[in-house]
C-alpha cells in the first residue's frame, strides 16, 4: 500500500507540476496532496515543518506571479495606471481565452490581456505608442518571468515531498 500510495503522490506532484505551467494551481494540489499523504500516516512522514516551508513556496510564488508583470513593467518606465492595467488585463484574457482555447487559451489570454491591459492603462496618461508598447512589452516579459517562478516552485515542491516521501518509505 506505501509503494502504492507514492506512485499516486508521484503522478499527483506530476499533475501539478503541468497546471502550475498552466497558471493554475498546481502548487497548491501538490501541497494538499502532501498534507493528505503525510495525515494518513500519522503525521510522520513530512511533518509539520516541512508542510509549512513548503506552503511558504508556494505563496511566495503565487505572489510573485502575480506582481511580476506589474514590477518589471515599471522597470520600463510605466505608469501606475499601466501597471494594474497589466494585473487586471492578464486576468480578464487568462479568462476570456480559455474557453474557446482550450489547454493553452489560459496562457495565450494571460499574455495577451497583459500586453493589452498595460498598453491600454499607459495610452490613458501618454498619447505615445512607442512607450505604450515598450511597456507592454515589459509588463508581458514581467508576467512570463512570474509563471516560470510559479513552474519552478512547483518543481521544487513536487521534488521534495516525493523526495521525502520516498527516504521515508524505503
Amino acid at each position: 500500500m506505501e509503494t502504492l500510495l507514492l506512485i499516486a503522490l508521484a503522478v499527483v506532484s506530476l499533475a501539478g507540476i503541468a497546471l502550475a505551467a498552466f497558471t493554475l494551481p498546481g502548487s497548491w494540489l501538490i501541497l494538499a496532496s502532501a498534507i493528505g499523504y503525510d495525515g494518513y500516516f500519522g503525521w510522520q512522514r513530512f511533518g509539520w515543518k516541512w508542510l509549512v516551508v513548503l506552503g511558504a513556496i508556494a505563496l511566495a510564488a503565487e505572489i510573485i506571479e502575480l506582481a511580476a508583470s506589474a514590477i518589471v513593467a515599471g522597470k520600463a518606465g510605466a505608469s501606475r495606471r499601466a501597471a494594474i492595467g497589466s494585473l487586471i488585463g492578464g486576468f480578464a484574457g487568462m479568462l476570456l481565452l480559455s474557453v474557446p482555447i482550450p489547454v493553452i487559451g489560459s496562457i495565450l489570454g494571460g499574455f495577451i490581456g497583459c500586453f493589452i491591459g498595460a498598453l491600454a492603462g499607459e495610452m490613458t496618461l501618454r498619447d505615445d505608442l512607442r512607450t505604450g508598447v515598450r511597456v507592454g512589452v515589459f509588463a508581458t516579459l514581467g508576467r512570463l518571468l512570474g509563471m516560470m517562478v510559479k513552474v519552478s516552485a512547483a518543481m521544487a515542491i513536487a521534488g521534495a515531498v516525493v523526495s521525502l516521501a520516498f527516504i521515508a518509505t524505503w
